[in-house]
Formats: C-alpha cells, structure tokens, sequence
C-alpha cells in the first residue's frame, strides 16, 4: 500500500496526488511541492489515504515541507500581482490591436513565469506581445489559448438551475456529452435550455445518463405494439420513464378505442419494428406469387400459346 495526498492548485483545477512522507496531512492544509512547472503553492483536499501500489503511477513525488506563514504571505502577494498583470497585459493587447479576449493570469509561486490565459477565434500572432511583457515583467511569459469551455470553467457563474457551475467547482475533467444524451432523458431539443453558459451542451447531461439507460430498457417504444394483462392489443402511445408506466391505446372487443396506463413490467411487447417486418414479408411474398405466375405464363407463351391477360 502507498500512502498519498490530493492537492489542488486553483479552485477548478486538477486534482494533483504527491507522498506525504512521514507527515500526517490533513484536508485543507497548504503545501510546497515541486511540480513541472516549478516549486508550488497548494491546498490539500484530500488528506493521508492508503491505496494500493498498482493504482499509483510512479515515480510519486513528495512534498517539500507544510506552507508556513511566510508561503501564505508570498501567495497573497502573487494573487495581487496578478490582478496588476492582466490589466497591463489587456492594454498592451489594445496597443497591438490583437483580436483575442484575455481571461486569466496566474503567476508560479517562485515567479518564475507568468501564465496568460486568453480565448480567439482562430490563430494569433502574439510574438511581439509576449517580448513586451517579458520586458514589463522581467520572467517568462507563456500566452495559452483556451476554448469557451475551460474560460467558463476558470471564470465561473451561475448555470440555469441557480447553483454554481459544475465545472467550476468539482469537475476536474470535461467528460463528452451529446445531444443523444438529452434524447434519452426525454428532455426538449431547444438549445437554449439544454445548452450552458459556454454555449456548449450542458455537463450535467451526464450526470443520469447511465440511470435513464438502465430504465429506458425497460420500455417500449412510442408506436410499438403491447398485449395488456386483459388480453388486449394496443399501440404505446407515451412512456413515463421515472415512474415506469406506459400509456396505451387500447382496441376493446367492440372496436372502440380507450387510452389505458399499465406498468411496463405488466405489457408483453411486439416492437414496431417486428410489425412493420411481418407487413413487409406478407407484402413480399404476395409479390413472389405474382412473379411465380408471370414466368408460367411467359413459358406457355414460348410454346406458341397466347400469353393470358394478367
């Protein structure tokens, strides 16, 4: 067993696993590590845990000591510094007349770059930018160009539902979602309501999706043909997924039609599908009957007897 620590970076960012070594580290703690991108500033959001060795990718980094009040200090400072940033860095984006949207600025703990954060809508050519920055701010600059996903996911909001963005606050990686997704949840294919603040479908599609799959088995579909527990025929007219019941219109022994609701679990299914197959057969082989016929009379035609009128 291996025993490790989750630390984050940025409210939104990735969850990040170090060793604790020999020191008990607990949730909401602040460390130093040493990360690709220099030495850091991070908050523990999940303390000491034992896991197994096969689900560590080694080699597993340790921390560099717990953050004093001199860390905390220094971080403070770099988050005033790099409110300063983005506005010297959005007025020498004026003065280069570049089409791009600045978003975010985020300073390494030891300053030793400084990350840009912006969104365009195609390539930009930001060299003669980058040189004026390094000559303000004297370290490396990197400029990164991000799509309207992650600039949602940095800056954050309110989604339809009044709470704040999933994205924002716990989802560490975007997962796909398709309009497929919004199809088996039976929800309406307005892009205004099923899309999110990015303009993108929204995250929490995915959320059920795997709840209404495992349901949706368990239905017929709309227009598929059912035996009721009476004995009846009928043609699934709606479904109610969560509550797994089925309207049917039923035919009754005197030919009248009534719209009757039953437990999906209570309906023997003949889907649509198989229906339409049978029609097709019986129309296919009433056709093969004609054409039996047609070649019989071509054949007595080919004696030098007259071909019947069909």
């Amino acid at each position: 067993m291996t025993t490790i620590i989750s630390v984050k970076f940025r409210p939104s960012g990735k969850r990040y696993y170090f060793s604790p070594g020999e020191l008990s580290i607990k949730t909401g703690d602040h460390v130093i590590v040493e990360t690709a991108r220099g030495i850091e500033y991070g908050q523990v959001v999940a303390g000491n845990a034992e896991v197994e060795d096969d689900k560590v990718v080694q080699p597993l980094k340790g921390i560099i000591r717990l953050a004093n009040e001199e860390d905390d200090f220094r971080e403070a400072e770099n988050r005033r510094k790099e409110r300063e940033a983005l506005r010297i860095c959005q007025e020498k984006i004026r003065r280069h007349e570049l089409d791009m949207k600045l978003i975010d600025c985020e300073y390494t703990f030891d300053n030793s770059k400084v990350l840009f954060y912006f969104t365009a809508d195609g390539r930009i050519d930001f060299r003669e930018l980058v040189k004026d920055l390094a000559g303000v701010f004297r370290t490396r600059i990197e400029l990164r160009q991000v799509g309207v996903r992650d600039e949602t996911k940095i800056l954050g909001g309110l989604g339809i539902c009044g709470r704040p963005l999933c994205c924002h606050t716990y989802l560490s990686d975007f997962v796909p979602v398709s309009i497929k997704m919004a199809k088996e949840q039976k929800l309406s294919l307005n892009p205004v309501k099923i899309s999110g603040v990015c303009g993108r479908l929204m995250c929490c599609l995915k959320n059920e999706e795997e709840v209404y799959e495992e349901l949706n088995r368990n239905l017929p579909n709309v227009g598929d043909y059912v035996t009721t527990p009476e004995k009846l025929r009928g043609e699934v007219q709606s479904v109610s997924i969560l509550k797994q019941l089925v309207k049917v219109v039923v035919t009754l022994p005197d030919d009248e039609k009534e719209i009757r609701e039953y437990k999906a679990s209570e309906l023997r299914v003949k889907p649509r599908r198989q229906e339409r197959g049978k029609e097709h057969a019986e129309g296919g082989q009433q056709e093969s009957e004609k054409q039996e016929k047609r070649e019989k009379k071509g054949a007595k035609n080919q004696h030098g007897k007259p071909a019947l009128p069909e």
